[in-house]
Order: C-alpha cells, then sequence, then structure tokens
C-alpha cells in the first residue's frame, strides 16, 4: 500500500492566480496521457503518488498545520483545472477532500490532530459509505456494524462504491454501534480485515476504482470513531454540500477539456465536405459558431461552480448551519443543473467539429460526454430541480441531508 510521502511546502493562496507555482506542471504531467490510461485501463496510482509528493491534499488544512489554507473557491478552482487533466484523478480526490473538510481541518482532539499530520505529509483519504441493502439512499443508519471488543470495536460489513479507496492510505466508514448510533470511522486501509476490489464497470470513471470494500473483524480503536453530533461531522445540515459541488466541478472541468479537444481537432483537421462554406475547416463560420457554443458553455459551468463556492466560503467560515447553509446548498444545486447540462451537451457538440473520424477508439473523444453523464448520474437532477423549485414557490427548505 502507498504511503505519504513528504514534500516542499505549499504556498498560502486565497485564489488560484497565486498558486504554488508546482501546480501547473503537476497538472500538466497528470493531463499527458489520461485519455490513454482510460482507453487502456491503466490505474492512475502513479498520478496520485504525485499528488501526494507535492501535498496537494493539503490545500484546505491552515498554513499552521502544514497546508496552504486555501479557500473553497481556490480549491474548486483547482478541481476545475484537475478534471480538465483527468477527471478520473479528480473525482479519487473528492472523498479525500470531503473527509478533510469535516473532519481534519479543525481538529478537535489529539487523534485529529494525528490525522491531519498525516494530511499535511501527504496522505490521502478514501470513503467506503454506501449499502446496496438499504432502501433508500442517504440519511440512514449503515448496516455495517461497530461491536465492543474491550476498550475498542470490531468493524464489520460491506461497502460499495468506495471511490478512491483503492489508491488511498486511510479510510473513513460509515458505520453504527449496536444501539444504532451513527458513526465515522477512520482507519488505515492497510489494516487486518480490509479487503478492496475493484469491480466498478460504469460506462464512465472507469478508473476511479468505485468499487467493493470489505470489513471483517477489523479492529477499530475508540479513538479512531467520530459519532454523528448536531454540531460535528455527518451531523450538520448540509454538511454534504462540499462533496456535492465537488462532482459538479469536475464536470465543470470535462466542459474544459472538451473545448481544448474540440479546438485543437478544428485547428488540425485537413479535409471537410464539397458543400462547406470555407475550404479551410479552421475557416468555417459553422465550426466556428460550434467551438463558440462549447466555450459559452464551460465559461457558464465554472462560473456557477465558483459562485457556489463562494457562498459556501461564507457558510464554513461562519459556522453556520443555517440560512448561509443552506444558500449554499441552493446554489449548489442549480449550478448542478447548469454545469451537467453544458458538460454533457459539449461533449456531443464534440463529434459536430469532428466529424465521423473523431468517433475513432484511438481518439476516445467519447471519455467525455460518458464521464460528464456518470458523473451527474450521482444524484439526479430531477430531484434537484424540483427542490429548488419548491424553495422558489413556497419557501420549503431543501433536505438537508443525503445530496445536498
Amino acid at each position: 500500500m502507498n504511503k505519504p510521502v513528504p514534500a516542499t511546502s505549499l504556498q498560502p493562496s486565497d485564489r488560484l492566480d497565486s498558486r504554488p507555482p508546482d501546480i501547473d506542471a503537476l497538472l500538466r504531467r497528470i493531463a499527458e496521457g489520461a485519455s490513454k490510461r482510460e482507453r487502456e485501463r491503466v490505474l492512475p496510482f502513479t498520478e496520485i503518488d504525485l499528488i501526494r509528493k507535492a501535498r496537494l491534499g493539503a490545500l484546505r488544512l491552515p498554513v499552521e498545520a502544514g497546508g496552504a489554507g486555501a479557500s473553497i473557491r481556490a480549491l474548486f478552482e483547482m478541481v476545475i483545472r484537475l478534471g480538465a487533466a483527468d477527471a478520473n484523478v479528480a473525482h479519487i480526490l473528492r472523498n479525500h477532500f470531503s473527509v478533510v473538510e469535516r473532519l481534519v481541518r479543525r481538529p478537535q482532539d489529539e487523534q485529529h490532530r494525528k490525522w491531519q499530520k498525516a494530511v499535511a505529509d501527504g496522505a490521502i483519504i478514501g470513503l467506503a459509505a454506501t449499502e446496496l441493502d438499504t432502501p433508500k439512499v442517504g440519511n440512514v443508519t449503515p448496516n455495517t456494524t461497530l461491536t465492543a471488543d474491550g476498550d475498542d470495536y470490531l468493524l464489520n460489513g460491506t461497502k460499495y462504491y468506495s471511490t478512491g479507496t483503492l489508491y488511498s492510505d486511510y479510510v473513513l466508514v460509515r458505520t453504527a454501534d449496536t444501539t444504532g448510533a451513527n458513526a465515522a470511522v477512520l482507519i488505515p486501509v492497510a489494516r487486518e480485515g480490509i479487503e478492496l476490489i475493484d469491480d466498478w464497470d460504469g460506462l464512465g470513471q472507469r478508473l476511479t476504482a468505485t468499487g467493493t470494500t470489505h470489513f471483517r473483524n477489523v479492529r477499530v480503536k475508540r479513538q479512531e470513531t467520530v459519532f454523528d453530533a448536531p454540531d460535528a461531522g455527518y451531523g450538520i445540515p448540509y454538511s454534504n454540500t462540499f462533496a456535492q459541488l465537488f462532482l459538479t466541478a469536475i464536470n465543470a472541468g470535462i466542459a474544459r477539456a472538451v473545448l481544448q479537444d474540440a479546438t485543437e481537432l478544428v485547428r488540425s483537421r485537413k479535409r471537410t465536405f464539397y458543400y462547406a462554406p470555407s475550404e479551410i475547416p479552421a475557416d468555417d463560420p459553422l465550426l466556428q459558431q460550434t467551438i463558440g457554443q462549447i466555450a459559452s458553455g464551460a465559461f457558464a459551468a465554472e462560473t456557477v461552480v465558483l459562485a457556489a463556492a463562494e457562498a459556501l466560503d461564507a457558510a464554513t467560515d461562519a459556522f453556520d448551519a443555517g440560512d448561509a447553509a443552506h444558500r449554499a446548498a441552493r446554489l449548489s444545486a442549480k449550478a448542478k443543473l447548469v454545469a451537467d447540462e453544458f458538460a454533457i451537451r459539449s461533449g456531443s457538440l464534440l463529434f459536430d467539429v469532428g466529424g465521423a473520424s473523431a468517433t475513432k477508439k484511438a481518439t476516445n473523444f467519447d471519455r467525455h460526454w460518458r464521464n460528464a453523464r456518470t458523473l451527474a448520474s450521482h444524484n439526479p437532477n430531477t430531484f434537484k430541480a424540483r427542490s429548488i423549485g419548491q424553495f422558489e414557490i413556497s419557501g420549503t427548505p431543501l433536505p438537508a441531508k443525503g445530496f445536498f
């Protein structure tokens, strides 16, 4: 199992304009071969190790704790760029940053400080939360159990869709004790009794290792267990807004990647139809118009994501589970509707500027549509739109748990 690797310190930044100078080089390196990796199913262990060494996962930690002290907006600017470089790699890190936000950025005790130190040194955190035998998704009591064993616990259960855990150093597990009290357990993935299976077979996001995780009599220390509370972790209303907006940011990144591929495709085209309005594809006003549509969609997707990120910054800084948190959730839901639509549509428009030759497997251009469609499917836009409409009409608050 990969171990955290210390590296040079990141510098504080509120906006990516003042980002650490090595971020650009890191993103270029991750972008290299991204299409080939997905086409040939080469899991990005090397790229995740580069992220460890750069300590990218510490962006949101305070400067005094070894992080960059970045705002949520600055983080999501980076996520958009990372999504443009490799949507799979960006998705792998989603659970890491979500756990850091919930449990690690503001440590409550010595164990939390140990987790924070591990993240500052480069550790990556995965997640095991979803169970297929529950009739509803989100805000349910897990069937994965914590059973007392002396002063500690034994953890047993099976999780699905454990995105990124195969690449991680730690895993956060959603569980419940014998009284039904929900808790989060944060433990090393190398601990005895944990089995990770890469069995994700979705049409998109194929390298995220969104697979099955088994826990068989895994020993868990009391201090590694955080029970839900109204003012901490998973107990806070709208505590999942960050994770939801993260997926939307990746789709905004995909829209940016489509623009880059579409532009390069038009520039490189040598052939066109005999009835085309221009002999040179780059001078064809119809192709220019399509590129303009893709560019505008990418801009719109990025803009709404960053607006929602600013609202999330305001709610987070205010420690506010009331109006500010609801506003952030509402804007994030609206951003999802906009960004998902543009990312999916752009993935299709890409073929309008390339023709049939652009559909060759070697180009792998279809990955953009497949990945955007897969990310958008994580929580249905229909539910988001309905909740937004309810609020606009009657002031009904959005659901406080689950995918909001």
